[in-house]
């Protein structure tokens, strides 16, 4: 089983807007509602590959409802704790004229202490039996900075591999815990260290050190410039093929899925990260996050190239 983690679940809108005008009346002729939020569109990635794939998080309200409604009409398994409030709505205004994507993210729902000990409670559950657990994503707030640290903790005293994919606090502390693995994105990782690197050297050196001090392996997702990894004592530059892309939101969260994917089938670290570069990229093919065809991913994977850094 891989589990998924989503504390600040979404539904997702996603509109296709040629000429989007602020101030003015825009109709819109195309969209897309799924159920959001960095862990859900891993697991519906891990779904599409075929794999056994549960989602826990915090969902609220309406909102809440209709997100566990969607997860299961798709047929993913899910186990939510419920909270008060009112799950987010995020919501991408695509202007494919303009080639500019629009982001407009509600709060979510203000958690107490009480749920956070319930939502530990649920990952040691889950974890229990769970090969793989990926902790996904912001944390909302009234939860404490090193939530996804204890998160690690407790997945890892259940014999889970584990895959975290955050930003700020919850990078830092997370990392602490010695996950089995990160997934930043190349700004989460600017941010991280604090600075943008001055080349890619500097990049490569940083993770470098970084999977020396204990992570398995530490990938940094550079859009369409690939990856770059460090995993079994190298660093890799992992290299993606050109495409057009129709809509890049939740390509890092199904780089995710991807490499959860091929880490539930015991595939090592770098066929991990080929796979979750080519989910990832085929995600930008599709005008949904977190939806990819399983043939672009094998037109992709003919075309990944894996160079040796050191």
């Amino acid at each position: 089983m891989i589990t998924t983690v989503t504390l600040n679940a979404t539904v997702d809108k996603t509109c296709f807007l040629s000429g989007f005008q602020i101030g003015q009346v825009n109709r819109v002729p195309s969209m897309h509602i799924y159920p959001g939020g960095k862990g859900i569109n891993a697991a519906r990635v891990a779904h599409i590959f075929g794999c056994p794939v549960l989602t826990t998080g915090f969902t609220a309200g309406f909102n809440g409802t209709l997100i566990e409604k969607e997860l299961s009409r798709h047929g993913i398994l899910h186990d939510f704790v419920r909270v008060n409030g009112e799950s987010r709505v995020s919501l991408f205004i695509i202007d494919p004229h303009r080639g500019t994507t629009t982001e407009i993210l509600e709060q979510g729902p203000v958690v107490e202490m009480d749920d956070v000990l319930a939502i530990k409670d649920k990952i040691r559950q889950i974890a229990s039996y769970s090969s793989v657990v990926a902790i996904c994503g912001s944390m909302p707030e009234g939860a404490p900075s090193n939530l996804y640290a204890d998160f690690i903790e407790i997945a890892k005293a259940e014999g889970a591999k584990v895959i975290l994919d955050a930003k700020g606090d919850a990078l830092r502390e997370g990392i602490r815990a010695m996950p089995h693995c990160i997934k930043p994105n190349e700004h989460e990782w600017a941010e991280w260290l604090g600075h943008e690197p001055a080349d890619d050297d500097e990049l490569y050196e940083s993770i470098y050190r970084l999977h020396l001090d204990g992570i398995e392996c530490v990938a940094v997702s550079l859009g369409e410039r690939g990856a770059a990894v460090a995993c079994d004592g190298q660093v890799y530059r992992v290299h993606v093929p050109a495409i057009h892309p129709v809509n890049s939101v939740g390509s890092g969260d199904s780089f995710v899925g991807g490499m959860a994917t091929a880490l539930y089938r015991g595939e090592d670290w770098l066929r991990c990260v080929r796979l979750g570069v080519a989910a990832g990229t085929a995600n930008a093919l599709s005008e949904a996050a977190g939806v990819i065809s399983l043939d672009d991913v094998k037109d992709i994977l003919r075309n990944v190239k894996i160079e040796k850094i050191r």
